[in-house]
């Protein structure tokens, strides 16, 4: 497909989102709309909404190349995706009542009313950084594609691929906020699920076979391995890590994440919110199965054509971020093309419009305090808001900039090893919070815990194998962060009469 067609394509694209957005944001654009949509949402567009959110582009192209990965991952994603199932409920049953008695706008508002102001500021700042860093490596991942397939041809360096992204995105989001984001993640989510679907039918035309012999085909090949249980000391793979990984990590970065869980605060009421996370629980373990089976339909394509795994021209290494892109785009007709990148702009952009939004809300109320103002909507704030939703957008161009520099591994294992080191410490104040109600913090010591904890679980991460035995981790260091952090907080704290509802 030529780059001009595919330019062509994504021109279109944003002019329907920006579209989406002007009618959106037609009768109200004030903060009360952009930070919880009203409290008016309906639960099944949230839900639908946050598959786009939660999938990204990192598991449209990433989680199918890895599938033939030369580590031999196979299938083995699943079993990390079992575990963000059992997180998601834990996050039903456990969080979300919990932030909904609370009537809050920002989560971290929880900490600040158990823990204290300082660990509150603390509490938000790792969301800030997390999420940025997060938000910033899915975005890159589009990039990267874009860049390869379309602006190479015309000269237009990477950096400014990024930034042009970035505009785009932030046009069609600074005004409605997260009443737009609804209706926009929804519409490509839509544009996703389908592009999932129609990406096997089309993979499955060019190898001559039809959707039901694709699963007995992919059954016998070499990648449907789904459970290990082999070397448990050693493995990244082995079953116990992984599913320990997908729930704290799915807690971490969904039900300590004010991103995911600003849409679940803009419905009417607990009930419909948990509708809301059991139905996406669903459907994203379903539509995980699919982009796996998108992976080693992509391998056997790929075995049977003779092409190789794409070669990063930075590091000069094979990249299976870019096997899915390069047989769409260069191996199949026009029509599988648009497919592939009417879901993979959808995915990436759903992520990052998502959580512009969210960043900007927790630092407009937990640091500027604009839910505390008695004229949340007057210009001044909404001004200040556009400013703050700016400089996210810029410092989330600088990461991206940085992360292009230095990685040189697929997205989604950069993503979940920051998010081990990142969010760990959320994990530990939301733990101390919940099941130590008796003791309370020396407050101004636990930015301290929260750095040093991520510190000590970096040395541990890489000298494992001398100091436990042959043991190496994998995404369930997020566990042991948290209870760093954990033990860390305990060791400051001390008992308490202040009584706790919460």
């Amino acid at each position: 497909m030529s780059p001009f067609l595919l330019l062509c394509f994504l021109i279109g694209y944003f002019l329907l989102l920006i579209g989406v957005a002007f009618f959106t944001s037609k009768k109200s654009s004030d903060n009360s709309t952009f930070f919880i949509a009203n409290r008016n949402s309906k639960w099944y567009l949230v839900a639908f909404g946050m598959i786009g959110t939660a999938l990204s582009g990192v598991t449209f192209i990433s989680v199918p190349g890895e599938v033939g990965a030369p580590s031999g991952n196979q299938f083995q994603y699943f079993q990390f995706v079992l575990g963000n199932a059992i997180g998601f409920i834990i996050i039903a049953t456990v969080l979300l009542p919990l932030y909904y008695r609370m009537q809050l706008t920002s989560i971290y508002g929880y900490i600040e009313q158990r823990l204290g102001v300082i660990s509150y500021k603390t509490a938000a700042s790792i969301f800030l950084i997390s999420r940025t860093i997060g938000s910033a490596f899915r975005l890159y991942l589009v990039v990267i594609v874009l860049q390869r397939f379309i602006f190479d041809s015309y000269g237009i360096p990477f950096w400014a691929t990024v930034l042009i992204s970035l505009i785009l995105i932030w046009s069609y989001t600074y005004k409605g906020g997260l009443k737009t984001i609804i209706i926009t993640d929804t519409l490509q989510t839509f544009f996703l699920v389908t592009s999932v679907f129609l990406s096997i039918y089309f993979i499955c035309d060019s190898l001559d076979i039809s959707i039901f012999q694709a699963f007995e085909t992919i059954k016998e090949s070499n990648y449907s391995k789904v459970f290990f249980y082999e070397d448990f000391m050693t493995s990244n793979f082995h079953i116990s890590k992984q599913l320990l990984g997908g729930i704290f990590i799915t807690i971490a970065m969904t039900g300590l994440d004010q991103d995911l869980m600003q849409k679940n605060l803009s419905c009417k009421n607990i009930g419909e919110a948990q509708k809301n996370m059991f139905t996406f629980t669903g459907v994203f373990v379903v539509i995980n199965i699919f982009f796996l089976g998108v992976g080693a339909l992509l391998y056997i394509y790929a075995q049977q054509n003779g092409i190789e795994i794409p070669i990063d021209a930075s590091t000069g290494k094979p990249r299976t971020d870019f096997l899915f892109p390069e047989i769409a785009l260069n191996h199949l007709s026009i029509i599988p093309a648009v497919v592939f990148m009417l879901g993979l702009t959808a995915a990436t952009f759903a992520t990052t419009d998502s959580a512009l939004t969210a960043l900007t809300t927790s630092f407009c109320v937990d640091f500027l305090g604009m839910d505390k103002e008695k004229d949340l909507n007057a210009a001044k704030h909404v001004k200040r808001r556009h400013m703050v939703h700016i400089g996210f957008s810029l410092l989330m161009f600088l990461v991206i900039i940085i992360f292009n520099a230095v990685n040189d591994e697929s997205v989604v294992k950069g993503i979940f090893k920051v998010a081990s080191y990142t969010y760990g410490p959320l994990l530990g104040l939301y733990g101390f919070g919940l099941f130590m109600k008796k003791r309370g913090l020396r407050d101004k010591l636990v930015p301290v815990v929260c750095i040093l904890a991520p510190i000590i679980c970096w040395v541990l991460n890489n000298n494992s194998a001398e100091l436990l035995g042959g043991y190496t981790f994998s995404v369930e260091l997020i566990l042991f962060n948290g209870l760093i952090t954990f033990i860390g907080l305990l060791l400051i704290s001390k008992p308490t009469d202040l009584q706790t509802k919460f």
